[in-house]
């Protein structure tokens, strides 16, 4: 069957990357280039637009993802085609996609219909080799380490404590847990390790929440990579190799410029997951997209308990802005689901699975609320909704006073959310802005967990493991109370249960572990399964993938 996303992509008329740097104001001086329709922009031009006025930066959302799907990213990018339509001078900023996802099941990140990203190909693939980059960090980080255990260990390291793990940018689960040093002496000390994939890094973390380089050296001497046998921490800082990383990341941390299908200037920046990271794009890409134009599209992994959630108490206290004004996408599809129909009945018109799905809509609308942001639902269309579907959603947000507007950017691109720009302008315009975060960073890592839990995913209790207490008490002995929390949880569910959809209440999160990520400013909280290096599905999307005699790829998506 024809991937029509990719044929869109491959059709599509794309402005040499010069050409949109300069409607940007950028001069050739600023962008290094990657080929003709790629391009960083170099860390210069933060520096030279320090005194031009800051754009508005607009966050899109979503409910718990199904596989039904949302178009979070779709939605992104046509909302950015839509500012640029009606005259705005807007710029979209995105996460890179993973390599291992794109190979996977979730495909890639650079939209879809004629709302995508393009080069698609390369955005999807290798890129401009930033999570090369990042991958390379890591596993210097971890050669260094099992080098100082092998010539003497004077730092004292216990092998058994070592929490760095390695890092490929692939979904393999065979790594999560691997031997390392056998074979003899000459080979080192044997140890156990695993991997990691390359998003759920604290470099990747790190790359992407720093403001500039030497912020980013600062960052890279602050990760903890083990402890001594007295359970003393180890940095990178202690290693002495905070230079070298910081080295190895001289060009990745550099924003890539390229475009949408309509021509509309993209910055396509870091890529962390929002289940097991914070899930944002970079902030230097943000801020630096603050400078170029007046509006900022931007949006956060997963549903708005995980990335929004994330993008507010994280990003912008580390960033220092405040959000314009919240989208959160829903599609009748994805409701149905919440609300009971399983995948393979959701083409039959239902719309008392809709009501009852709405309820996981209207817990993300309460989260935002409580962050005291103006917001609009974008209805993302699809060919299967029907009349009566659509104009039952649309009457359930009315009769709540919920700003919304259909979107049928996936068909229409730009032309598809002009009624959701206008919208979105005018909630800006006429709304007040009360932002405020979740917790205040003097909260100890339990109050802002807990905070989290029951003002955002509206559970009643949280549990602590034996083993989290102890961190507790210990993180608190380090002065490192003062970090933020990231969560490391299920998409599917508000809940740490991701059989759980709609809007689950009176649940208790537990729990079971704390990872201490001092380098990127916060403390990850395990819950449930949630792994760091996800595996493939029984068909991986790579089956479908080729490459024709003459270069042009096939079966991305």
């Amino acid at each position: 069957m024809e991937n029509i996303d990719l044929r869109i992509a491959q059709e599509a008329k794309m402005k040499k990357i010069i050409e949109i740097a300069n409607d940007l104001g950028l001069q050739e001086d600023d962008i290094e280039l990657y080929g003709n329709y790629k391009a960083k922009i170099d860390l210069s031009v933060i520096k030279k637009l320090e005194t031009a006025p800051n754009g508005k930066v607009i966050l899109v959302t979503a409910i718990n993802p199904t596989p039904a799907g949302e178009g979070k990213s779709t939605t992104t990018v046509g909302l950015g085609q839509a500012f640029t339509k009606i005259g705005e001078k807007a710029i979209i900023a995105l996460r890179e996609p993973s390599f291992g996802p794109v190979m996977g099941i979730k495909g890639g990140a650079a939209g879809g219909g004629y709302s995508q990203v393009v080069p698609m190909e390369d955005l999807n693939l290798h890129f401009t080799g930033d999570i090369h980059a990042i991958t390379t960090a890591n596993n210097a980080i971890s050669a260094i380490i099992d080098n100082h255990l092998h010539q003497g260990n004077a730092l004292n390291i216990d092998p058994r404590r070592i929490s760095w793990k390695r890092a490929i940018d692939m979904n393999d689960r065979a790594l999560r847990g691997i031997a390392i040093g056998l074979g003899g002496i000459g080979n080192g000390i044997p140890r156990e390790d695993g991997f990691n994939i390359t998003v759920a890094s604290e470099i990747m973390a790190v790359l992407c929440l720093s403001s500039d380089l030497e912020d980013l050296k600062v960052r890279v001497r602050r990760i903890v990579v083990a402890d001594t046998y007295k359970r003393e921490p180890i940095t990178i800082g202690d290693l002495g190799i905070e230079g070298a990383v910081t080295l190895i990341l001289k060009d990745a941390i550099k924003p890539n410029l390229v475009q949408t299908l309509e021509n509309t200037p993209a910055l396509i920046h870091g890529g962390p997951f929002a289940n097991i990271a914070h899930g944002c794009n970079s902030i230097i890409a943000t801020n630096m997209g603050r400078k170029l134009a007046d509006y900022v599209i931007t949006e956060a992994g997963f549903g708005a308990d995980l990335g929004a959630e994330k993008f507010l108490n994280i990003k912008t206290h580390q960033a220092g802005f405040t959000p314009a004004a919240v989208v959160i996408v829903a599609t009748i599809r994805a409701l149905k689901m919440h609300g009971g129909v399983s995948k393979k009945e959701l083409g039959p018109e239902n719309v008392e699975a809709l009501i009852e799905g709405v309820s996981n809509l209207e817990r993300h609308i309460d989260t935002v609320k409580e962050f005291g942001l103006p917001y609009i639902v974008a209805i993302n269309s699809f060919i299967t909704d029907t009349e009566a579907e659509t104009k039952a959603l649309e009457t359930y947000l009315e009769s709540n006073n919920h700003p919304w507007s259909l979107s049928e950017v996936w068909e229409k691109g730009g032309e598809g959310a002009v009624d959701l720009a206008k919208k979105l302008i005018h909630e800006i315009d006429t709304k007040e802005n009360n932002f405020k975060r979740i917790y205040d960073q003097e909260d100890d890592i339990r109050t802002k967990i807990e905070k989290v839990v029951t003002k955002v995913y509206g559970g009643k209790n949280v549990e602590f493991t034996s083993k989290a207490k102890l961190q507790l008490k210990k993180f608190k002995r380090l002065g490192w109370n003062n970090l933020s929390v990231c969560m490391a949880k299920t998409q599917y569910s508000v809940s740490d249960n991701p059989k759980l959809l709609g809007r689950p209440t009176g649940f208790t999160i537990t729990i079971r572990e704390l990872r201490p990520s001092v380098g990127a400013g916060f403390i990850v909280a395990l819950t449930g399964d949630v792994m760091t290096m996800p595996g493939l599905p029984k068909v991986p999307a790579a089956l479908k993938m080729d490459i024709d005699k003459n270069g042009v790829a096939q079966g991305l998506f």
